[in-house]
């Protein structure tokens, strides 16, 4: 046999042999190997990269702080009228259950305050404190807040002049979730429906977090 052909056969041979491999012995991603209605999974985990930042009750928060839990993290500010009120109020209600999911890591809330300009570690104290004392806050200047939001997958921008006392700012709506390696893995997106707030449903995050906690 001509010996071109001999070496296409072969390498043709490889070739479906390679993508067979790849298809039914390559390890599943994430979002593969666990089963979930609502929770979007980001393509890749992404590894949270250092930062300093101060909680509310004076102590450094750092990517150290991630490690070892399932940390649900929603960005807002103090001064929010609506969607950050709401949400932490729903992340209280079901904290219960939340803290009760069967995990080798346990399961902790993070509120992400990108506006430290007003929210100091005072005020951010007293604010988590009336939702839940068990959650975190959490803070710091824009130079490290703002990668780290960006880290997350997230966004904000002060939206007007901040010397009037009632600029408000604006900023990503979903709950993000950091598993135990500290690496962001994805988000509950907000629903959009029309006359409603723009808020993470949390009766979903209690459907998918069992489910999400077995990747660990």
């Amino acid at each position: 046999m001509n010996q071109r052909i001999v070496t296409g056969i072969v390498a043709v041979v490889a070739l479906i042999a390679g993508i067979w491999g790849a298809v039914n012995l390559a390890p599943p991603s994430a979002s593969e190997s666990v089963e979930v209605k609502y929770f979007t999974f980001y393509p890749a985990s992404r590894p949270i990269k250092p930062f300093d930042l101060t909680q509310a009750n004076g102590h450094p928060f750092t990517k150290k702080n991630l490690q070892n839990a399932w940390t649900l993290v929603f960005v807002g500010y103090t001064y929010c009228p609506d969607i950050c009120p709401t949400t932490m109020a729903s992340l209280n209600k079901i904290w219960p259950e939340l803290s009760s999911i069967k995990s080798e890591y346990p399961t902790q809330v993070l509120f992400l305050s990108v506006d430290p300009k007003r929210d100091t570690i005072q005020r951010l104290e007293s604010y988590i404190g009336y939702f839940n004392e068990e959650f975190i806050a959490a803070t710091g200047p824009h130079k490290d807040l703002f990668p780290l939001v960006r880290n997350l997958g997230l966004m904000y921008a002060i939206a007007g002049d901040t010397e009037n006392p009632d600029y408000l700012v604006d900023h990503s709506a979903s709950v993000v979730l950091i598993n135990p390696n500290a690496e962001v893995i994805g988000r509950f997106k907000p629903i959009m429906e029309p006359g409603k707030l723009a808020i993470s449903d949390v009766e979903q995050i209690l459907v998918d977090m069992p489910e999400i906690v077995k990747l660990q």
